[in-house]
C-alpha cells in the first residue's frame, strides 16, 4: 500500500463522527494491518495456485469438484481445507463467488495468460535480473530438450529475426 493510501485511509478514520463519551480507539494496529492487505494485489500461494489451475481446466466449479480433482491429480486434501482455502480467494481478490445458488460456484477471477504472465515476470526479474535469455541458458542447460522442442524454438526465434 502506499503512503498516500495509508493516509488517505487515516483521514477517513478521523473524520468520522463518534460519541465522546465512548472510550474507543480510532485506529488499531489490526485495522491498519486489514486495510494494507486488502490494497495489495496478492501473489497466489502454492496450493492457491493448484485451486486456479482446477478451475481455469474446468471452468465455474463447485469445492466439491475442485477437491475431488486435488485429490486424484495432487495429494489427499480434506473438503474443509479446499472451502476455507478457496474462501480466503474470494476474499484476496483471487476467486469469484456466484451465491445465487445453493452451492456456491467459484471461477477465477484473472485469466490464466494473465496470471502466467506476471508470475513469470516476477520469476525472470528476480532471479535472472530481468534477463529472458539467462532464463532460456539455464532452461536448456539443465533438461535436455527433445529435437521437436528444438524446432519449435527455433521457429519461434525466426519470427523474432523478421
Amino acid at each position: 500500500m502506499k503512503f498516500s493510501s495509508v493516509i488517505s485511509w487515516l483521514k477517513k478514520i478521523f473524520e468520522k463522527k463518534r460519541p465522546n463519551n465512548l472510550f474507543v480507539r480510532k485506529i488499531s494496529y489490526l485495522s491498519l494491518m486489514k486495510a494494507l492487505k486488502k490494497d495489495n494485489s496478492q501473489e497466489p500461494t502454492k496450493s492457491e495456485l493448484e485451486i486456479l489451475q482446477v478451475l481455469w481446466k474446468h471452468g465455474p466449479s463447485t469445492v466439491r469438484l475442485v477437491n475431488d480433482q486435488l485429490n486424484e491429480l495432487k495429494r489427499e486434501v480434506q473438503y474443509t481445507s479446499t472451502l476455507k482455502l478457496m474462501q480466503i480467494m474470494v476474499e484476496k481478490g483471487l476467486l469469484n463467488r456466484d451465491e445465487s445458488q445453493m452451492k456456491h460456484v467459484y471461477s477465477a477471477a484473472a485469466e490464466e495468460s494473465k496470471t502466467k504472465n506476471y508470475l513469470l515476470e516476477r520469476f525472470v526479474d528476480t532471479m535472472y535480473e530481468g534477463s529472458a535469455s539467462n532464463l532460456m541458458m539455464q532452461l536448456l542447460s539443465n533438461k535436455k530438450p527433445s529435437q521437436k522442442e528444438l524446432d519449435e524454438i527455433k521457429k519461434l526465434l525466426k519470427k523474432f529475426d523478421q
